[in-house]
């Protein structure tokens, strides 16, 4: 009988590990020109709906704002700029994520973000899951865990974002 192969532990897992707070990994076969959330939720076998995105913005302010919302839903602008105080919001450029953030576009998650100041926006629908998936810190990786821990370990705020 083979043996399982163990997860390569990430940052944020052992943020959480620190934490005391409850995951499971979930790996996932990559295809780089499929690098979208509502794919990661079908390699992995979830509805988008509790599957969720981490998407980094800049407000008028340039201070970086973070929204974590489902794969199957965008950040509405306007509401996104309201709740953080700011006139507008626009994604941040891709090529200032990695430097920012320590993640790459497909790999970004607030546990364990370089930038651990910035405001996080979490969607007000995300308590209604029992357990919702977020990007372990790599390509190919998710999360499983209770909304209430994942708040508890990056300090979101539920909001009307959407």
């Amino acid at each position: 009988m083979a043996k399982k192969e163990k997860t390569q532990k990430t940052n944020a897992m052992r943020i959480l590990d620190r934490m005391g707070i409850h995951y499971e990994p979930v790996e996932y076969p990559v295809d780089e020109n499929q690098l979208d959330a509502v794919h990661v939720a079908e390699s992995v076998g979830e509805d988008p709906a509790c599957v969720y995105k981490t998407i980094v913005m800049k407000g008028g302010s340039k201070q970086p704002l973070i929204f974590v919302v489902a794969a199957d839903k965008e950040v509405d602008l306007k509401k996104g700029a309201r709740f953080f105080g700011e006139k507008k919001v626009e994604p941040l450029p891709l090529k200032e994520l990695e430097p920012l953030t320590g993640y790459i576009r497909g790999g970004c998650t607030v546990i364990g973000i370089k930038c651990h100041t910035a405001p996080v926006a979490v969607s007000e629908d995300f308590t209604d899951y029992e357990w919702i998936y977020v990007s372990g810190g790599r390509r190919g990786l998710q999360l499983r865990m209770r909304p209430a821990d994942y708040l508890q370990a990056t300090g979101g705020i539920l909001a009307e974002i959407c």
